[in-house]
């Protein structure tokens, strides 16, 4: 008797870890959501559409570059940095600046 009452409140405890987990997670990605559709909407203000569409497409090849170039606009225009929209070409600048350079692969056959 004492085993089954001492496993069901094992039981017990672990459902409501289970709960908690549940919970603590469901949270921390509502949180992630609102972080994300802020970060829209500065994005909406910050280019223009055409500079948009470029990041959306980069997006699909380097999603890193992406996150780090929005991440460093949000810090200019929450510095006061930038005043004004960014068009597509001020965006090609900072992206050839953030942009790792690809190294030529030369093959010497001897």
């Amino acid at each position: 008797m004492a085993d089954e009452e001492e496993l069901e409140i094992l039981r017990q405890r672990k459902l409501q870890e289970l709960q908690l987990r549940a919970q603590q997670e469901a949270v921390a990605q509502e949180q992630a959501k609102r972080l994300d559709a802020e970060k829209q909407s500065l994005m909406r203000q910050l280019l223009t559409p055409e500079a948009r569409e470029r990041l959306a497409n980069l997006r699909m090849t380097r999603p890193d570059v992406v996150e780090s170039v929005e991440n460093q606009l949000i810090m200019l225009v929450q510095a006061g940095r930038i005043n004004q929209q960014i068009d597509d070409y001020t965006l090609r600048q900072i992206l050839r600046k953030v942009m790792p350079q690809k190294r030529e692969i030369k093959i010497e056959r001897r």
